[in-house]
């Protein structure tokens, strides 16, 4: 039985801007609240840009993850924009273990109980294990992840959880499905170029599902436009 690989963009991207919380995953998180965020700080005479870094990882990962892992022949490569496809593909592709690299645990913020709400992209692990319908999830956090595995006890204490560092992993897993998802709501639009490059560089076909091209341009906006953005 093979294993999901599971990619969060945001596990590249670092930033010393104010905690972005949970969102709902629409338009306005995905394009409209960045732009209302870069006039409120360009009104502060700051540039939104300077709070965010992209990892220099992104370069050799591909080579890395082929190190460690083994590529079904019949592999499948998915792209969304919101990581909830994730629970979607492991059952349909009948993973039973996911190897997750993100910045978010994903299992659901706020204890057990919120693994009865319906499946959403903070919680797609935490309901793949409740319902078992994979057996263990290994989580990869970013380096610039601002959470802990003790913050998900409640979770380690029931299901099959382990935590490792990218170089703890043992070699010839085989991966039958990868997902790579872009977390608009987190990841700037002024990355989603490199963004594709990354996807590209993985040098596998791919299916694009629901992943919206996102248009940043705060140069050729007008007056009344900026007043929309700062009212969202």
């Amino acid at each position: 039985m093979g294993s999901l690989l599971s990619i969060d963009w945001d596990y590249f991207i670092s930033t010393n801007y104010e905690t972005i919380y949970s969102y709902v995953e629409n338009k306005k998180s995905l394009l409209d609240a960045w732009y209302k965020r870069y006039f409120q700080e360009k009104s502060k005479g700051k540039n939104l840009l300077n709070y965010f870094q992209l990892s220099g990882e992104i370069e050799g990962f591909w080579k890395k993850i082929q190190r460690v892992f083994k590529f079904d022949p019949n592999i499948k490569v998915f792209v969304s924009d919101s990581h909830a496809l994730s629970y979607t593909i492991a059952k349909e592709c009948d993973c039973k273990e996911v190897y997750l690299f993100d910045a978010h645990s994903d299992l659901g913020y706020g204890g057990l109980s919120s693994l009865n709400f319906n499946v959403t992209c903070a919680n797609w692990l935490g309901k793949l294990l409740s319902e078992k319908n994979i057996e263990r999830a290994t989580l990869i956090y970013s380096p610039y992840t601002k959470e802990k595995p003790d913050d998900f006890y409640p979770m380690n204490k029931v299901f099959n959880i382990n935590y490792l560092k990218f170089n703890d992993l043992c070699g010839d897993i085989t991966i039958s499905a990868i997902h790579i998802c872009r977390s608009g709501a987190w990841s700037p639009p002024w990355y989603d170029k490199k963004f594709v490059g990354f996807i590209n560089g993985l040098g596998l076909p791919y299916k694009v599902i629901d992943c919206p091209i996102r248009k940043w341009d705060t140069k050729n906006i007008t007056f009344s436009e900026q007043i929309q953005y700062l009212m969202v």
